[in-house]
């Protein structure tokens, strides 16, 4: 949207700026409006009673977007089938093309991953502000790596990287909130999320380590104490310890959390020694959301952030965070959130809006589908994570740094896939119940439609799937994959891959249906006929026309062989038509969809 690239759209690639619906521009256009009011006007955010406010006064409802992946790599992002730290990822890379290819493939990952067309994009689609996780070790050694104990060299990557952030967020007038996600020793016993290394003191057994914390911090402070994009310093990302004995290693039993507390008390007034402009953020143990024995707040301009993934969205999920807010009147911040299926983004969004809570999701880019941005995977990086599984040979140095270096490459916005249909679950569904066109679908003799387009909307608005979410906190353990071919689209709807590469809906079961809504040029009666796949005869169809429910079509068994069903005539008016079809009984699966004048 908000620059010349090609995107991906269905199976075809439509460029973006004659391809767009215009329903979808006036929509999107109206969000932009949107938060421009809210989140926009310059001087520094403020924690104002339980309100997030700008220089005016007026509170901002933050709506951004977490670039995990880029200063801190996470394994499960990179589909990688070993320990997820990213220095056990940097270990194997190493192994393959050496140590200075392995930084050249570093420098060009932080050069791609994100660039000023990124940020240029997240503010033409609505978000207000981004969540910056930094790993300390692009600002300073570690303190093994110190030649004196106690002291910190300084490196400039990382200031470097921030900065450039710093200045696309303020071009396009964005909050940037710097959240440290990896602190020295690492924070948690969930070693992925922090890069930490298990066979070294942690952040908690080390006072060196935490020394070497509260001076990044005070860095920081000096180096941005003036700068009014910067609007928050997010202290410690989701500490996962336990300082009680007999208690859950990841801190969500314990009940005192002192030195938790200690430590943001410290880091909180090292800051306010050199800046007392930004909001500080801090996030309880086990995983963020155990305040017990954290509060009340230390300081006057202070944000209470919680993570939620995989629960209900109801305002059970979220009460004792409307408690804490009510209590102590102060701000609270869904600080982090995401991996999950456009029904519960969707969801989560709506709690978080009604209840006057800003939100931000996880992550922007990675080698997966339910994100705003899809990184693709090539065939040497495929090859590699065959290799690394040991499913394949070992790749010559010269393969294994060209498939790396083609990945950092995919990275590049024009490169990734744009999951359009994310991006309307965040920003437009939780304000609308309708639906709109996935795909300019315009009948005049002949119109075929891919089934995996159907409308973009809400789940009982634009289609109907029998399982569209997960919700394994709330139900016990028992985890649920929505698109069971994890591709193209993040709602319910099944969506898979034939052997030529094209997608089709399958896993079809009764009840559930797909909308698709047409433009019609002359009203008449017009026939339509399904392209499906069957290994039975136990599949029915029909389909809402309108206000008109069509003749049940019965599926035949076509030997897993494509084929179309009978034709089934419909009656058509001038303009705007919605096409609901209706699975009344499964065991097929259907790929294309095509409606004709009736000779």
């Amino acid at each position: 949207m908000g620059h010349d690239f090609l995107r991906r759209w269905g199976s075809r690639n439509i460029y973006l700026g004659v391809s767009m619906s215009i329903k979808i521009l006036k929509v999107c256009l109206i969000i932009l409006l949107l938060v421009q009011v809210e989140g926009t006007s310059q001087g520094f955010l403020k924690a104002e009673q339980t309100q997030i406010v700008n220089a005016k006064g007026d509170p901002v409802i933050l709506r951004g977007i977490g670039l995990g992946g880029y200063m801190l790599q996470e394994g499960y992002m990179l589909k990688v089938p070993f320990s997820g730290q990213q220095y056990i990822f940097k270990e194997h890379v190493q192994k393959l093309i050496g140590k200075e290819k392995t930084e050249e493939f570093y420098d060009a990952w932080r050069e791609n991953h994100i660039q000023k067309r990124d940020v240029d994009s997240l503010k033409k689609w609505g978000f207000n502000s981004i969540r910056l996780p930094l790993h300390y070790n692009l600002f300073t050694l570690p303190v093994e790596d110190e030649i004196e104990l106690g002291e910190n060299t300084w490196l400039e990557e990382g200031f470097k990287l921030t900065d450039s952030l710093l200045s696309w967020c303020k071009a396009n007038k964005m909050y940037l909130i710097l959240d440290m996600h990896a602190a020295p020793g690492g924070q948690g016993h969930d070693v992925n999320i922090s890069d930490r290394d298990p066979d070294k003191p942690s952040l908690w057994e080390s006072k060196a380590n935490q020394d070497k914390l509260v001076a990044v911090w005070e860095k920081l402070a000096e180096r941005y104490k003036d700068e009014v994009w910067i609007g928050a310093y997010d202290l410690l990302n989701e500490p996962n310890w336990t300082f009680e004995p007999n208690k859950n290693q990841n801190g969500i039993e314990d009940t005192h959390n002192k030195p938790l507390r200690e430590l943001l008390v410290r880091l909180t007034q090292a800051v306010r020694k050199i800046d007392t402009n930004h909001i500080v953020i801090i996030e309880g143990n086990g995983w963020g959301n155990n305040y017990r024995g954290m509060l009340p707040p230390w300081d006057d301009n202070m944000v209470l952030s919680f993570h939620k993934y995989w629960n209900y969205n109801d305002t059970s999920s979220i009460q004792q965070f409307l408690d804490y807010r009510k209590q102590y009147n102060m701000p609270i911040w869904l600080g982090e959130s995401g991996e999950n299926s456009n029904v519960w983004f969707k969801d989560a969004i709506t709690l978080m809006e009604q209840n006057r809570i800003g939100w931000c999701w996880w992550p922007l880019k990675k080698l997966g589908h339910n994100n705003p941005l899809e990184i693709k995977i090539n065939e040497g990086y495929q090859h590699l994570l065959k290799y690394w599984s040991k499913k394949a040979q070992k790749p010559s140095e010269e393969e294994a740094y060209a498939a790396l270096m083609q990945l950092t490459e995919n990275l590049k916005i024009e490169n990734c896939i744009v999951h359009y249909d994310v991006l309307d679950a965040m920003l437009r569904q939780p304000n609308s119940q309708q639906a709109i066109p996935m795909a300019s679908n315009e009948l005049e003799n002949e119109l075929l439609i891919e089934a995996v387009d159907y409308d973009l909307g809400a789940e009982g608005v634009a289609y109907q799937d029998n399982v569209s979410a997960n919700y394994h906190i709330s139900t016990g353990g028992n985890r649920q994959s929505w698109n069971l071919g994890r591709t193209y689209r993040n709602d319910g709807v099944d969506i898979f891959l034939d052997s030529a590469g094209l997608e089709y809906v399958g896993d079809l079961e009764k009840g559930e249906w797909m909308q698709y809504t047409i433009e019609v040029k002359e009203p008449e009666l017009y026939t339509i006929v399904f392209n499906v796949n069957s290994s039975n005869e136990k599949g029915k169809l029909s389909a809402l026309v309108n206000t008109e429910i069509t003749k049940q079509i019965s599926i035949a068994n076509t030997l897993n062989n494509w084929d179309w069903t009978r034709p089934v005539s419909i009656p058509l008016k001038r303009g705007q038509n919605k096409i609901k079809i209706l699975i009344d009984s499964g065991g097929f699966n259907l790929k294309t969809i095509k409606i004709s004048k009736t000779k």
